[in-house]
């Protein structure tokens, strides 16, 4: 396992585990990212990500991506 942060772009991962606080969790659950959901990461710039999750593209801070594991 490996934090989102380190996913090399363009590459379909799994999430195998989300971290954090309760707040953070639903969060991420909002925006679609959830264990044994796909995730891809489509571009990093100045430490944050643009994912892609089912279709659709979410802005996820570093801080975040380092709570995501794939």
């Amino acid at each position: 396992m490996m934090p989102l942060m380190y996913a090399e772009a363009g590459q379909p991962h799994i999430i195998k585990r989300i971290g954090g606080s309760p707040e953070t969790k639903q969060h991420l659950e909002d925006l679609g990212l959830h264990v044994g959901g796909e995730v891809c990461v489509m571009n990093a710039f100045g430490g944050n990500l643009i994912v892609k999750v089912k279709d659709c593209r979410v802005a996820v801070s570093e801080k975040l991506a380092r709570s995501i594991m794939i």
